[in-house]
């Protein structure tokens, strides 16, 4: 049985009609949703980021500190007279009368060193300077890393733990800040990112 023409194409236009109603429903209704979803998650994205940017300042003051204090002696840990300009040692006193546990005697011998003096006090400058510009963050992370894992060595046990102190802990922030590029957020981690070099060679983004 042949369908008429005109009702074939009014029942066409019905379910055109009903879709294209359907459609506009659909996308009133869920776009809001859709949007405040957006909003949230890079609302979120975007504080992380900050937070991430806090921690890689605050972390890169901690070392920068330590080494304008040891080179200039300002007072703080360091006295005038035992600065590293008036030729006083950033790593005698530590490594000579603090060092307890199984590495004691190699820290002991190589306490006050020159050449230990000199890779301790570039390391903290270069990781400080590193990190509160935000550029070459992985870097800085591994050397960190490295020697915060060092200086958790001189003294083991911890004082106040079995074996967790602060050290391993802000070893383990240098990862994060290097995993999620925190050098991007309040830093020049973009721009460094753009460079040839760094490009070619992307461990020292």
């Amino acid at each position: 049985m042949e369908v008429p023409p005109e009702l074939g194409r009014g029942t066409r236009r019905d379910v055109d009609t009903m879709t294209a109603t359907v459609e506009r429903i659909t996308a009133n209704t869920m776009t809001p949703a859709a949007e405040t979803t957006r909003e949230v998650e890079t609302t979120r994205q975007k504080a992380t980021r900050y937070v991430f940017a806090g921690l890689r300042l605050a972390l890169g003051w901690t070392f920068l500190w330590a080494f304008l204090d040891k080179m200039f002696g300002l007072g703080h840990e360091t006295a005038a007279k035992n600065a590293w300009i008036n030729g006083g040692s950033p790593t005698k006193g530590f490594l000579a009368f603090g060092a307890a546990g199984p590495f004691k005697g190699f820290y002991n011998g190589i306490a006050g060193a020159a050449w230990a003096d000199w890779l301790f006090m570039l390391g903290l400058l270069a990781i400080g300077t590193a990190l509160l510009l935000g550029i070459g963050t992985r870097i800085a992370a591994v050397a960190g890393g490295l020697l915060l894992v060092m200086m958790w060595t001189v003294v083991l046990p911890p004082e106040n733990n079995v074996f967790m102190d602060d050290h391993l802990i802000y070893a383990g922030l240098l990862a994060g800040l290097a995993l999620v590029n925190a050098g991007d957020t309040v830093g020049l981690g973009r721009l460094w990112a753009k460079l040839p070099l760094v490009q070619r060679l992307p461990w020292l983004r």
